[in-house]
């Protein structure tokens, strides 16, 4: 013989077969998400943060672009007659000075004209001498 059940039971039994429980259960995951997604962080200080990294990967894709232009350049002669100045500018040691100096001379006939014409001291142009052609 059975024993009716008490109130309590009743509202149990129902509860673990009623869509409430999927709610309630759902709920508690979604606030669980909320709460371990929240940080402990103000937004300035992950705005501060995200502009700090993000100038660091600048920096590095820069430097990465310059090692590129340098590794052509050591590979192909850079030919002073019609290189740009920022083609002028990956050579070792040229400033931006330098590489005006060096487009307003044009034509060169040979590259040691850089420094007979005063555009560069010699200890300049032997850094960059195997880097450059004149055609």
């Amino acid at each position: 013989m059975e024993l009716p059940m008490t109130s309590a039971e009743k509202l149990s039994v129902e509860f673990k077969n009623s869509p409430v429980k999927v709610k309630f259960v759902w709920a508690c995951l979604l606030l669980a998400v909320l709460v371990g997604c929240n940080t402990d962080q103000n937004p300035q200080e992950l705005r501060e943060k995200t502009a700090r990294e993000t100038a660091a990967m600048k920096r590095d894709a820069k430097a990465v672009a310059q090692g590129i232009r340098e590794g052509w350049s050591r590979d192909k002669p850079l030919d002073l007659n019609t290189a740009s100045k920022e083609d002028l500018m990956t050579l070792p040691g040229v400033t931006s000075e330098e590489a005006d100096r060096v487009l307003a001379a044009r034509p060169f006939r040979s590259p040691n004209e850089m420094v007979s014409r005063r555009i560069m001291t010699k200890t300049q142009y032997d850094k960059i001498a195997d880097r450059v052609v004149a055609k």
